[in-house]
């Protein structure tokens, strides 16, 4: 028998769902489990939102990362859904089954951060849609996939993304700080549900990640004071963030630790919130 502490990853034959899959952290999800052999479903909505600050991905970033899935010598099914949505998400996911063979991972990454501002200026509309992508799209999501997952009777692995603000907090991020620490729980609600099943739960929480959340006006306006005009005016003030003398983590970062819970090294970890976020949960929240 295989040492799984050292033996790389192998999920040949197994099947991965994936939100937010068309850019950024989803499409590193998609590319690392494909990576070590995982055929793919990936979901992204591929659209703008009115009280989200920075452009949503396009539906040929969503072909992109299906090219790069299949590029790794994986299959791939895409479809264009709200996470929102229960029955679209139910069709979706459903027809990603059917085609695949069955399901035994999920990393429900879908999510938004809205422009920061104090808790008491925000409006209605935007509370209620970060809220309803960040945390109600996670339950969705879940809700969707684990009876898949418990369908094939050999355990399995759900993987939901929080943020390292789920394990502090932080100041004009209401909407967001809320949704993400929902979601941490949400992650060990399921995680004594599934128990019986042999099927593992836990949350990630990554520190700032370089994709279009952090890369975008209103974020480095915020960071730099009202001064700086790209990501790279920011680094010093997001290096003070953290622990470790970087500004931001690599998606890939994320993917690996995904990819770790859901493979055989992890099989002894459930339940658990895990950051990886250079050490930012420890040096920076309230």
């Amino acid at each position: 028998m295989s040492n799984p502490a050292i033996t790389p990853p192998d999920l040949t034959g197994r099947v991965v769902l994936v939100t937010g899959a068309a850019r950024g952290q989803g499409r590193a999800h998609c590319e690392a489990f494909a990576s070590v052999g995982a055929d793919v479903i990936a979901l992204d909505l591929c659209r703008d939102i009115d009280t989200v600050p920075y452009a949503m991905a396009r539906p040929e970033d969503l072909e992109s990362t299906a090219e790069s899935v299949r590029a790794r010598g994986r299959r791939c099914v895409t479809a264009e859904v709200d996470v929102r949505d229960l029955a679209g998400m139910r069709e979706s996911v459903d027809a990603g089954v059917a085609e695949l063979g069955g399901l035994d991972f999920v990393v429900a990454n879908a999510g938004v951060s809205p422009t920061p501002a104090a808790s008491w200026e925000r409006s209605e509309a935007e509370w209620d849609t970060t809220l309803d992508i960040n945390l109600k799209g996670t339950w969705v999501t879940t809700t969707v996939a684990i009876p898949h997952i418990l369908a094939t009777g050999r355990g399995g692995a759900v993987v939901l993304i929080s943020s390292m603000v789920g394990l502090r907090g932080a100041p004009f991020t209401a909407s967001y700080t809320t949704s993400k620490w929902a979601v941490r729980g949400l992650a060990k609600s399921l995680a004594g549900e599934l128990g019986f099943s042999g099927v593992r739960c836990n949350s990630i929480h990554p520190g700032n990640v370089r994709t279009p959340m952090i890369d975008n006006p209103s974020m480095i306006a915020m960071m730099t004071g009202g001064e700086g005009t790209t990501l790279e005016d920011a680094a010093e003030t997001f290096s003070g963030m953290n622990q470790l003398p970087v500004p931001w983590v690599e998606a890939s970062a994320i993917a690996s630790m995904a990819v770790y819970l859901c493979s055989d090294a992890g099989a002894g970890i459930t339940g658990a919130s895990i950051p990886v976020d250079l050490g930012g949960s420890e040096r920076f929240g309230i």
